[in-house]
């Protein structure tokens, strides 16, 4: 349901741009209610950014699961095709030999982590076997492979909530290493309202790092397009009465309009 959207949209389209050309761009974490399409919304965005050349991740974060263990094997996936790139080969090598540095040395803490290994761990590279120094040292490599490649990396990561404290502290603090040294990559996150505090309690400069977007309930306007556009693609059309009766009843909420 992406009615009424054009602006988030292109609120992530210009961060990407700005990361492409050198520029500095705030990370963003999509929040609202549940029904409003905050998964369907990110979809898409990935799917727009791919089209123009950029490398995502996509993660759907579930309760029990640790964010090493989900993050590895898309950062593995992401790192064997920039290092098809001629440009960023040597580059992405390093990252995929941090890459295993990183799962080796966390393995006894996060015991889920299960990921190939494409190249040996270098050693002192992202296997310190603490989870914020480490990921700081691996998404820097990832950063390095993705601007050698002219290329942005963008990691998608839905039902961000679930992520524990101390696991989402240290991917906090690892994009603000990045962002500090101007390298090409991002989190688009969606989640629940409480994120924002969650983000605040994980690390206190949250707040300068990220833009939170509100992803709410459609408008009438944008709930009548959300209705009639997919209806006539389909040779179907709703009387004006029957359209302004369904938005009153959803009061514009997606997934209900869905329904």
């Amino acid at each position: 349901m992406l009615a009424g959207r054009d602006a988030l949209r292109e609120k992530v389209r210009i961060c990407i741009e700005r990361l492409r050309t050198d520029n500095s761009a705030k990370s963003l974490i999509l929040v609202g209610l549940r029904g409003v399409g905050k998964t369907v919304l990110p979809d898409r965005m990935r799917s727009d950014a791919e089209g123009t050349g950029i490398q995502t991740l996509r993660i759907e974060a579930p309760e029990n699961k640790s964010l090493p263990a989900m993050l590895a094997p898309e950062l593995r996936k992401a790192l064997l095709r920039m290092s098809t790139i001629e440009l960023a080969k040597l580059v992405s090598q390093r990252a995929l030999r941090a890459l295993a540095g990183f799962a080796k040395g966390l393995k006894i803490k996060f015991a889920d982590i299960e990921v190939g290994f494409d190249y040996e761990p270098e050693p002192g590279l992202a296997d310190n076997g603490e989870l914020e120094s480490d990921l700081t040292a691996l998404l820097v490599q990832a950063g390095e492979t993705a601007k050698a490649a002219n290329s942005v990396m963008v990691m998608f990561i839905d039902e961000l909530q679930y992520v524990k404290e101390d696991q989402f502290g240290a991917l906090i603090a690892a994009l603000h290493r990045c962002a500090h040294l101007r390298l090409p990559i991002t989190l688009v996150g969606a989640g629940l309202p409480q994120l924002l505090a969650l983000a605040g309690e994980a690390k206190s400069y949250s707040e300068r790092l990220f833009e939170y977007p509100q992803v709410d309930k459609l408008n009438t306007m944008a709930a009548l397009d959300a209705l009639r556009k997919p209806a006539q693609q389909r040779g179907v059309s709703y009387t004006n009465e029957a359209a302004l009766a369904i938005v009153e009843k959803t009061q514009g909420y997606p997934y209900f309009l869905q329904e």
